[in-house]
């Protein structure tokens, strides 16, 4: 996802959802809209799978507050039940001590609610005025609208079916089931995705649209949805993603979804990667084609993030530094490697910056989830992935990426997880490396100064590094002679400080570090007097 907007960086701080007591293998929601008012009526049928002993099944689910925003649970229905207890934030179903589901038993449970969504299911007014309904529960607001594990370490199969005023069309995840006309001008859309996904990336989204297929990839069919009012931009503005999602697919693998679809809606984010049915922000389209890189970055997700997912929101760099970083790779195939150094370089001073006021390692267990969306999720685990590029080389790096997909497809993985797969494609020992870049809450700071020594033809190049932890890395030196006679060379920082001596058959006139764009450091550059 792309947050555009410092104003929209509030917490939510909520304990882990996550239980190993059940696996949840499919949700079924129906919800019924109105123009009435706010208020949806939901019913939610869970499938999960018994994993470990226990006494009471928890599900999360935001009760009514005193604005009168949350949901009212109006029955649960299901095997074994003694007793619901409810909560702010969710519902045990506590289970008969003698007739517990039995371990591997799966079990449904069918939950009917009412209420008007506190968060997750946004109901506004578009642009033009228009009422519409866009979920955004990113990152675990999908339990103010319905009930469900809201981490992503769940992942489950899902369907949506809608029930709304005739006038709206309606857009979620997977392929379309049904679209049938009801009596008093209404109106059911059934969506259902067999690919499980984190409730992060389920959505629904009804609004008045103009819709066009794009055309497909290897069968992928491809879509715009957007506002009627600006279609004609719109349809040009997301036509982009057929050739980016055909670049993603050659680079890393099997488009995991049966069809993309790219919403004009009312996401709070710059955009939303949400699985197979992408939000923009509304003023995404212009006609001009402003915001490829921002469809760049949202369909790498598709990949990571929504199908190779994080373990935990501390590791939330493996979706959105990949994101960041597989994006400039499509901009250095498109327009060259200078664009790519630029932006590298750009995102270099950010992270120098942020680095020294945020005092917080990439691998972040601490942050609200919110917090985390910062230049450390985004610019620097690009950054990470970067340097692992120049470091291992072209050829590893990408068998690397497309190993770990491989490997974390419909699964969860961890930094030290990407840590073993590098390793295992590249023969070698990154623990060092990983630990430095990632755990570290720092960069280096090199302070390099250097000096002639005419009497010996050779030049003095002294670095120091002035951070607190010591890192260890591959420095790239361009030593620029009066004579023609430039030395190209790389050199393996890993002292507090140390001298390096290069023969040199004339005085040195200047000294280029890091001409490749190749590692995150903040230096300072001089001439010892």
């Amino acid at each position: 996802m792309r947050l555009f907007f410092v104003a929209f960086f509030f917490s939510i701080v909520l304990s882990s959802s996550g239980q190993s007591k059940i696996d949840v293998l499919h949700y079924k929601y129906s919800i019924e809209l109105n123009d009435n008012n706010d208020t949806i009526y939901g019913k939610a049928s869970i499938q999960l799978k018994i994993i470990s002993a226990f006494g009471s099944i928890k599900l999360d689910l935001v009760e009514i507050n005193e604005a009168g925003k949350g949901m009212v649970v109006e029955s649960i229905t299901g095997p074994k039940i003694k007793n619901i207890v409810k909560y702010r934030d969710s519902v045990r179903i506590i289970l008969f001590p003698d007739a517990r589901p039995a371990l591997n038993d799966t079990v449904t449970y069918t939950i009917k609610y009412h209420g008007v969504p506190a968060d997750g299911l946004i109901i506004s007014k578009n642009k033009y005025g228009n009422r519409t309904f866009f979920a955004d529960n990113w990152p675990n607001r999908a339990h103010n609208w319905i009930p469900c594990v809201d981490d992503p370490a769940d992942k489950a199969s899902v369907e949506f079916i809608v029930t709304a005023p005739s006038h709206y069309q309606v857009i979620s995840n997977g392929l379309l089931i049904e679209e049938t006309n009801l009596p008093d001008n209404k109106k059911l859309t059934h969506w259902k995705e067999d690919v499980p996904l984190p409730t992060k990336v389920m959505v629904i989204g009804a609004a008045d649209f103009a819709v066009q297929r794009v055309g497909e990839i290897n069968c992928i069919p491809i879509f715009s949805w957007v506002f009627p009012e600006n279609k004609t931009e719109g349809f040009y503005d997301y036509a982009e993603a057929r050739d980016i999602l055909s670049f993603f697919i050659n680079y890393i693998g099997p488009y995991p979804y049966k069809k993309l679809a790219n919403v004009q809606s009312k996401t709070r984010f710059g955009g939303m990667e949400n699985a197979g049915a992408i939000f923009y922000f509304e003023n995404s389209v212009t006609g001009n084609r402003q915001q490829e890189t921002l469809v760049a970055h949202e369909i790498v997700h598709q990949w990571f993030g929504n199908m190779a997912t994080e373990k935990s929101f501390s590791h939330i760099w493996l979706s959105e530094g990949f994101a960041t970083y597989l994006t400039h790779i499509y901009v250095e195939a498109k327009y060259g490697t200078d664009s790519l150094n630029k932006r590298m370089q750009s995102e270099r001073e950010e992270i120098i910056d942020f680095v020294k006021t945020s005092r917080k390692p990439v691998v972040d267990s601490i942050s609200s989830y919110m917090q985390l969306l910062n230049t450390n999720s985004y610019q620097k685990g690009g950054w990470v992935l970067h340097m692992l590029r120049r470091q291992l080389g072209d050829s590893i790096f990408r068998k690397s990426i497309r190993r770990y997909y491989e490997m974390y497809a419909g699964k969860n993985a961890d930094t030290r997880d990407l840590q073993k797969i590098f390793e295992s494609v590249s023969g070698k020992d990154l623990k060092q490396f990983f630990t430095q870049w990632l755990y570290t809450a720092e960069n280096p700071k090199l302070k390099i100064t250097w000096k002639n020594v005419p009497n010996e033809k050779k030049v003095a190049v002294k670095i120091e590094q002035m951070q607190n932890n010591l890192f260890e890395f591959p420095l790239d030196l361009f030593l620029i002679t009066g004579l023609r006679k430039n030395i190209n060379t790389k050199i393996n920082v890993s002292k507090r400080v140390e001298t390096y001596y290069f023969s040199t058959n004339g005085p040195l006139l200047s000294l280029d570090v890091d001409f490749n764009t190749s590692i995150l450091a903040e230096i300072s550059l001089s001439e010892a007097k």
